[in-house]
């Protein structure tokens, strides 16, 4: 059975409208059932695209790991 995996990197719009990224880490347990763990980075940006290339520099990030929300 094939499991999708969840893209590392979620660029979201909080309240206030700043950019936030949370970098999601995907492993299986015993049963090959996904668990992700997520940690919501400190870091705000204007936009979207300044957190896209703030990720690519600091966590090595690349096309294709984005999700936004």
């Amino acid at each position: 059975m094939s499991r999708k995996l969840v893209a590392p990197f979620l660029i979201a719009k909080d309240a206030d409208g700043q950019f936030r990224i949370t970098i999601r880490d995907t492993r299986f347990n015993s049963q090959n059932y996904p668990i992700v763990t997520s940690a919501l980075q400190p870091e705000m940006f204007k936009s979207a695209v300044a957190a896209r290339a703030h990720a690519k520099q600091q966590f090595g990030a690349e096309a294709g790991q984005f999700a936004s929300k």
